[in-house]
């Protein structure tokens, strides 16, 4: 594993918060499955990692599927995408994947954080409230 991608993961990893554990999924048969799984204090969650030089995502149409149905169910995903031109994090919803193919980064709704840091510090209260929608009784 090397490459852009293989340094946003090792730059994640390095900068976990407490009680978090993080897999990088290697999944060469495609079927859109994202690349890491992360479970943090109870709260699990995926991400695709991406990183771009532009503008442009380059996310596929298995990508999208696998994101889109996750998120319908109740899941939490996230394109997790780092901008060589700015060093920036990008984090959008699993929700937001054709908005990426269509129009990049600029097209979709997302958040900007400067490090790792920031980025999990905003992150763990939209896991809180994507779980506690998920956890309301159905009707």
């Amino acid at each position: 594993m090397s490459g852009p991608e293989a340094t946003l993961w090792n730059q994640l990893r390095s900068n976990l918060p407490k009680n978090c554990h993080a897999t990088r999924i290697e999944n060469k048969h495609g079927g859109g499955v994202p690349d890491c799984h992360l479970l943090w204090a109870g709260l699990p969650f995926w991400l695709e990692l991406k990183v771009m030089k532009s503008n442009a995502v380059k996310v596929s149409p298995h990508q999208i599927a696998w994101h889109m149905a996750y998120y319908a169910r109740g899941g939490a995903s996230f394109f997790l995408v780092k901008s060589l031109s700015t060093r920036e994090l990008l984090l959008f919803g699993g929700d937001q994947g054709p908005l990426l193919l269509e129009g990049g980064a600029s097209a979709a709704q997302g958040a900007r954080f400067a490090n790792p840091a920031a980025l999990f510090c905003a992150l763990r209260p939209r896991l809180e409230v994507i779980y506690s929608a998920a956890l309301r009784p159905l009707t």
